[in-house]
């Protein structure tokens, strides 16, 4: 019998340990900690895997610590495009908004796509009037706004790059992890007590990007997948390397034809087939037994898990 469980995750890059306060640290900490305890208590109240995802990534939208809804980072022009995806691993059923400025919650907007549309991706205007047609909040761009952002931003003009791969933290920067290599995505999967797998995913994409961008968060396969069969997957890296090597689905496909445990499937697709193609980051999954998995290849992930009934397991580094 599977054991009920939620998993998160806020994001992975470089450590930028000179940068870190305990203070910041601290606040990453309880954040985490915070939305994986409520998304035990929602399992444990016998709320569905979809459910549960869906709120733990509207929660951490709403967190601007994280790049995802308040807190995104900013296009090259200065602009804000969100992107989000949920599956319901029981009917593989899916929804997702891309390229959306206006939604307060892009994973509400994904959410009701997946519910109330026959199709499974809208982007732009036509994602913010159906959402708008839904009752779903929307906001001014300034809602997004963090002085912290726009100044990574500035950063990355001057050094004309999209930031993905910049080195050390400039000074001055309190982030344990480098806000400029921080692959800024949010995620959310879980098995609930029926046993059915959801998973949830949603960024503000990277900094300086060209607008109009997309990668892998609001595409099934690639930063987000469940299947009641075998796994629920939620990514955060390089969209592009997780777009090509459907990374997400990836993982389904090695545990259901190879036979691979969850463990063995998510190592080879994060330690293996994405680096050597030049792919940094990681994923969150949990399988249909409830077995849990948080690889990464990257210096840090901002992660948490809990079982029902169990403690929250937080963290930020990888461990010793």
């Amino acid at each position: 019998m599977s054991r009920a469980v939620i998993a998160i995750h806020g994001g992975a890059g470089a450590i930028a340990r000179a940068a870190m306060s305990a203070e910041k640290e601290r606040a990453y900490i309880e954040a985490l900690s915070s939305i994986v305890a409520h998304g035990q208590r929602l399992l444990a109240a016998g709320h569905s895997a979809l459910d549960v995802v869906t709120e733990a990534v509207r929660q951490l939208e709403e967190c601007p610590l994280f790049n995802a809804g308040k807190g995104a980072v900013f296009t090259h022009q200065g602009t804000h495009e969100l992107d989000a995806c949920v599956m319901d691993g029981r009917t593989l059923e899916a929804g997702a908004v891309a390229g959306v400025s206006r939604l307060r919650n892009p994973v509400l907007a994904a959410r009701a796509v997946l519910e109330n549309s026959p199709h499974v991706l809208l982007i732009g205007e036509g994602a913010e009037k159906f959402a708008q047609a839904q009752g779903l909040e929307q906001v001014e761009a300034d809602f997004f706004f963090t002085q912290q952002r726009w100044d990574q931003l500035q950063r990355a003009l001057s050094s004309q790059q999209v930031v993905l791969d910049h080195g050390s933290a400039p000074s001055g920067v309190d982030d344990p992890l480098d806000p400029d290599r921080k692959l800024g995505t949010v995620g959310a999967v879980a098995c609930d007590l029926n046993g059915n797998l959801a998973a949830a995913t949603s960024t503000g994409g990277m900094t300086n990007k060209q607008p109009g961008r997309v990668g892998d968060s609001p595409l099934p396969g690639a930063g987000c997948y469940a299947n009641n069969a075998n796994v629920a997957i939620s990514c955060t890296g390089v969209g592009e390397v997780f777009i090509r090597t459907l990374a997400a689905y990836d993982i389904a496909a090695l545990m259901e034809y190879a036979g691979l445990s969850l463990k063995q499937a998510s190592d080879r697709v994060v330690l293996d087939k994405l680096p050597a193609l030049g792919g940094e980051g990681g994923m969150i999954a949990v399988d249909r037994d409830g077995n849990v998995a948080l690889p990464f290849n990257s210096e840090g992930m901002y992660r948490g898990y809990g079982y029902v009934g169990d403690e929250a397991v937080v963290g930020i580094y990888r461990e010793a």
